[in-house]
């Protein structure tokens, strides 16, 4: 019980900061002989306390990004019921076996996206257009990633927030905190409706003492990874991302 409720305690605090704390609290239950599917399951049930105190302490943040949202958030429910459904239906090693790769495509995202946007920004001065504007067609691109990334994210949950703000970061002129609050809201959405799918379809296999315990300990830790992570500097959020992303693709490999 300890370990479980340290270990939902960790992964909220890295959701709100980065995101892919389910690469705590996962190989944890499944050390401790819970099988994978309902592992996965129950992580999902217990880390939306943590995702809404993490979204809660970056409400600052979305600010001035509801034109943008409203065309995100429905993309990332709909990405998040087609993850969901996946899970019950399809072999648990399906997706996992891809994880690596979109792992160290959005790391590689991450640390490109301000070259990307200073790309971006002449280009955009150069057609005579204002820097901040987005496109139509980077605009459908955001909605299609966002939908992505949700599929994956009702699916196995692990790593979603660094793929979203890899895929935010190339396509649009915004800061990494900023980014960072879309994250959270997006990721709290996914895992809401996995959450919701998961307890109406297969609700016996979720373990719900252990989905307690890590929400018990996301709640705090996704309140304490918001008020510190928005202290950070754009570099210093950006090197926590790949060096957590590192780590998480070495555990995801070595599982």
């Amino acid at each position: 019980m300890v370990l479980i409720g340290l270990a939902g305690f960790g992964a909220g605090a890295i959701n709100a900061l980065v995101g892919s704390g389910t690469l705590i609290t996962f190989p944890t239950l499944v050390a401790l002989g819970y099988p994978p599917v309902a592992a996965t399951m129950s992580n999902a049930v217990g880390l939306v306390a943590g995702s809404a105190s993490g979204t809660w302490g970056y409400r600052a943040e979305l600010g001035g990004q509801w034109d943008r949202l409203r065309w995100q958030i429905p993309a990332s429910l709909a990405g998040a019921a087609l993850g969901a459904f996946l899970l019950l239906h399809l072999p648990a090693r399906v997706f996992i076996q891809v994880v690596p790769v979109l792992l160290v495509t959005a790391l590689a995202l991450v640390v490109t996206g301000p070259r990307i946007q200073s790309w971006a920004r002449r280009r955009a001065e150069e057609a005579g257009r204002s820097a901040e504007h987005v496109t139509p067609a980077r605009m459908a691109v955001l909605v299609l990633g966002t939908f992505a990334v949700a599929v994956y994210g009702g699916y196995f949950t692990a790593a979603q927030g660094i793929l979203l703000v890899g895929v935010m970061g190339a396509l649009l002129p915004e800061s990494m905190q900023r980014m960072n609050a879309v994250k959270n809201l997006t990721t709290l959405l996914v895992n809401i409706v996995a959450a919701l799918g998961y307890a109406l379809a297969a609700p016996d296999r979720i373990s719900w003492p252990v989905a307690g315990l890590i929400a018990a300990g996301s709640l705090i830790g996704g309140s304490i990874g918001a008020r510190y992570g928005r202290r950070l500097s754009p570099n210093a959020l950006r090197a926590t991302i790949v060096v957590v992303g590192l780590v998480g693709l070495y555990r995801l490999v070595t599982v």
